[in-house]
C-alpha cells in the first residue's frame, strides 16, 4: 500500500521572487571572461562601474595566472572555467579582444559556461568581438516571441555601452522571458 505524498505549499520565504530586494546589485557576483589579447579598457570600464555599484567581481580564464592585454596592461585571473561553474555567478561580461576571444573560443568550456548562463536566465554583455561566442553557442538575440532579449546585451565597443544598462539588467537577477523547457540552446 502506497503512502500518499504530503501536499506541497508554496513558501514566500524561499522564493527569489517575492523578496527582490532593492533592485541593485550589491553582492550580485560577476563573471569576466578573459585571455591573453583581451581589450583592457572593455574590462576596466565595466569592473569600475560593477565595483561602485557594490558588485563583486571576478576574472575567469582557462588557466590561473595573469594575462597581457592588447596594450600590454596584466590581470590577474582570480578562478578558471574548469573550478567555477557558471551557476556560482550572477551575470556574464565577454570582453573585447579578437586574440582573446578567438582564445576562449578554442576551450570548450567557455561556450559550455555561456550556454548555461543563458539557460538560467542570467545577464549576458558581450562587447565587440566577444559576439562571435554568442553565435557560436547559438545564442539568438531575440526571444521565441521576436522581441529583443533584455538581458543579452551586445555592444560594438565599451565606449558604445553605458554600463548603468548592463548593471541594470543584472538587476532584474533573472530573464524568464528566455526559460524553456527544452532550453533553446
Amino acid at each position: 500500500k502506497r503512502t500518499p505524498r504530503p501536499e506541497v505549499t508554496v513558501s514566500k520565504a524561499l522564493s527569489l521572487l517575492a523578496l527582490p530586494g532593492d533592485g541593485g546589485v550589491a553582492t550580485r557576483k560577476i563573471a569576466i571572461l578573459v585571455a591573453a589579447g583581451v581589450e583592457g579598457e572593455s574590462i576596466t570600464s565595466i569592473m569600475d562601474a560593477l565595483d561602485e555599484a557594490g558588485a563583486t567581481v571576478r576574472l575567469l580564464g582557462s588557466r590561473l595566472g595573469t594575462v597581457t592585454g592588447e596594450a600590454g596592461e596584466t590581470f590577474e585571473v582570480d578562478a578558471t572555467l574548469e573550478n567555477s561553474p557558471s551557476v556560482l555567478f550572477d551575470a556574464l561580461v565577454l570582453p573585447d579582444g579578437t586574440e582573446a576571444v578567438e582564445s576562449l573560443a578554442r576551450d570548450g568550456r567557455t561556450l559550455e559556461f555561456l550556454k548555461d548562463q543563458y539557460r538560467h536566465c542570467k545577464t549576458i554583455l558581450a562587447l565587440g568581438a566577444a559576439s562571435m561566442l554568442v553565435e557560436q553557442a547559438g545564442i539568438s538575440p531575440r526571444l521565441p516571441t521576436g522581441a529583443d532579449d533584455p538581458g543579452l546585451i551586445m555592444a560594438a565597443s565599451p565606449e558604445a555601452l553605458d554600463p548603468q544598462i548592463f548593471i541594470a539588467a543584472v538587476a532584474q537577477h533573472r530573464h524568464l522571458a528566455r526559460d524553456s523547457d527544452p532550453p533553446l540552446v
